[in-house]
């Protein structure tokens, strides 16, 4: 193979060529399963002699009635072992995702104003109106308004501090 395109009439011959083998395995396949059948019934099956009298019918109704009863009890012990793996099947999966732990999803920042932060918070029940914005811009007033009296304070500490420094280094 060179990298050459195949034809698309070379790819069809070829893809009916392969449908052609694919339905000759498939008919072998279900006469094989039919031939299969046939010899599990001649063994375990036998054709049930109806030549006698009733009684000897009724007794062989008994045996299959008694057969069927045998296969019933086998097909409900399966079925509940069935049952029973497919339950905890699905207790291993549920302690598999407990195990690895759920991966939550990296999460996003959002700009949300304070109200809404509160709204989500409390529930749509509570309304609280706080105007954040008002309050900082009175601190921020607030804080101001101190700093021309604390300005004398602070040269007033450090003149301190400077007298306190030359008494010990004068000593």
């Amino acid at each position: 193979y060179r990298g050459k395109k195949m034809s698309s009439s070379r790819r069809h011959q070829l893809k009916s060529l392969m449908l052609q083998i694919a339905t000759k395995w498939l008919e072998e396949e279900k006469k094989s399963i039919a031939a299969a059948k046939e010899a599990y019934l001649a063994e375990n099956c036998p054709l049930p002699d109806l030549s006698g009298d009733t009684a000897a019918l009724t007794e062989i109704c008994k045996q299959l009635h008694a057969a069927i009863d045998k296969i019933d009890e086998a097909r409900y012990d399966a079925e509940a072992k069935v049952q029973k793996a497919d339950k905890e099947i699905e207790d291993l999966k549920l302690k598999v995702v407990d195990l690895a732990g759920v991966k939550k999803p990296a999460l996003k920042k959002v700009r949300m104003s304070a109200d809404a932060m509160l709204k989500a918070l409390l529930g749509s029940k509570h309304t609280v109106n706080m105007d954040l914005r008002a309050n900082l811009k009175q601190v921020k007033k607030e804080t101001k308004e101190e700093p021309a009296e604390a300005v004398g304070d602070w040269r007033k500490n450090i003149e301190d501090k400077a007298d306190r420094k030359k008494m010990f280094e004068s000593s």
